[in-house]
């Protein structure tokens, strides 16, 4: 599939196989995160990887909206140094990861960090210095078999594209 039918066709996956995600794999998704591109070269990002049950659940009840990566086989979090372009950098990461997942067969979904009221204790439980924000979560495992997935519709190009003015 070329890069952009995966883009096309990449959803958010919120029920997950208990099949694990081996470690090969996650690597090379968070080996894809790193190659996204970063504000004045800086590669503010930092990526924990949780793949413990015990973990996976106290992160998904600490979240508001991410219940599910209790389920899931592993939890990325994508933290960023505190630099001007921080969010951007580390959202760019995520996508990336994403992207590097679907391709790989591997489900996920993004999860919301920054600027969260649950963001200091997703630091505090990974042992991650204040001084970093949580950009994203992202949840992963492979989708559960037989499940359809809702495709959303997207605003037809004619709608949102402008040329030359708005």
């Amino acid at each position: 599939m070329d890069c952009i039918d995966l883009i096309k066709k990449r959803r958010s996956v919120r029920e997950f196989d208990p099949k694990p995600v081996s470690r090969d794999v996650l690597e090379r998704i968070i080996d894809a995160a790193r190659f996204a591109p970063t504000a004045r070269g800086v590669q503010p990002w930092e990526f924990v990887v949780i793949t413990q049950s015990p973990m996976l659940k106290q992160i998904g009840e600490t979240t508001d909206h991410g219940r599910f990566i209790a389920q899931s086989a592993a939890c990325i979090a994508v933290f960023s140094q505190d630099t001007k372009y921080y969010l951007e950098d580390g959202s760019a990461a995520t996508q990336n990861a994403m992207l590097a997942a679907a391709a790989l067969g591997v489900g996920s979904c993004w999860v919301a960090g920054d600027k969260k009221p649950y963001a200091a204790r997703i630091n505090e439980l990974l042992g991650v210095p204040p001084s970093y924000k949580l950009v994203s979560l992202i949840a992963l495992g492979y989708p559960l078999t037989g499940k359809s997935f809702r495709i959303v519709a997207k605003r037809p190009l004619a709608n949102l594209l402008h040329w030359e003015e708005f």
